[in-house]
């Protein structure tokens, strides 16, 4: 399963590669999910499409980001096992053949941990205090280390893809569904072909809806800075009072308080989040079928109905 967005250099690398590398193994599928592309990332998947029935593809009315984009590829791909690959070919195709053989000793879930990373220092930097205060500060169970390159099984990462998580975070919600998950260290290799795709305000946005909905120990921590910042505020009412000025001590106070008061604020973001929402993504087009609710036109079918029905 290839989720991408504007990869049309990578679509016949991609492709070329999976087969290569991994087209010993039965009833092999290549499901691409085309997350709302503007170039001929689209066009590229048709063509294989078009003469290599193992190849799938469902593409978005538009974008809606990597999350909905690997669930829709979860939800709709037709074996017991998905292994998810980016189109960027950072994780070589034929690392897949470790975690399969892991998997075969006995787990739900295999996340690939990269080895001699080729990001650049930012982004490795960023992951590691990502990491620790995830897992340190904040005790949100997460396969360290671990990255969108696993093996997962189709009737796990469908239950979580159907729980409709108000911010879905599907690495911390593995764990809290099966203890049968496992890491391995895998080669990673830098892009070649275009650019990333994720940017620091997005990583940042995803890091934050991780700390607040699996964790409590934030709003935990807001609480007793809010006490904390009232026993202050008291104290400098009684140090007027007694004649003492008080207005640093105060001005800290106000200033915990407020810190407090936005984090809460973003709780409240996560709580209106489980309301009633939009589709976590919509169809515009694809060759498999695909359920009415996902579809923009639920009477437009796939154009090979029988093949995925059991899958729908």
């Amino acid at each position: 399963m290839v989720p991408c967005l504007d990869e049309a250099e990578n679509i016949g690398p991609v492709y070329e590669e999976i087969v290569a590398e991994l087209a010993g193994y039965d009833d092999l599928e290549i499901l691409f999910v085309d997350d709302g592309s503007t170039d001929a990332t689209l066009e590229h998947i048709r063509s294989l499409a078009a003469r290599d029935d193992r190849v799938s593809y469902l593409s978005f009315t538009r974008n809606f980001g990597v999350e909905p984009a690997f669930s829709a590829g979860y939800r709709y791909a037709r074996n017991d096992w998905i292994l998810h690959l980016d189109a960027d070919l950072q994780f070589p195709p034929a690392e897949g053949r470790r975690l399969i053989e892991t998997a075969r000793t006995g787990y739900d879930a295999v996340f690939g941990i990269r080895v001699d990373r080729k990001d650049r220092w930012s982004r490795r930097v960023s992951s590691a205090v990502h990491d620790l205060i995830a897992r340190k500060l904040l005790g949100i169970e997460l396969p360290p280390g671990s990255t969108t390159f696993r093996l997962v099984r189709a009737s796990l990462a469908r239950r979580i893809v159907d729980l409709r998580l108000g911010t879905p975070y599907f690495l911390a919600t593995v764990p809290r569904l099966t203890s049968a998950w496992t890491t391995v260290p895998t080669a990673h290799r830098p892009r070649l072909r275009g650019e990333p795709k994720v940017s620091w305000r997005g990583l940042a946005r995803h890091s934050v809806e991780l700390f607040v909905s699996y964790s409590d120990r934030t709003i935990a921590a807001a609480v007793t800075a809010c006490l904390l910042a009232a026993l202050a505020a008291f104290g400098g009412f009684a140090a007027a009072l007694a004649g003492v000025s008080a207005g640093p001590l105060l001005y800290l106070a106000a200033g915990i308080a407020l810190v407090a008061l936005a984090v809460m604020g973003r709780y409240l973001v996560h709580i209106g989040r489980g309301q009633p929402r939009p589709p976590q993504f919509l169809v515009r087009e694809a060759n498999v079928p695909v359920a009415a609710a996902d579809l923009l036109e639920p009477g437009r079918g796939p154009s090979r109905p029988a093949r995925l029905a059991a899958a729908s």
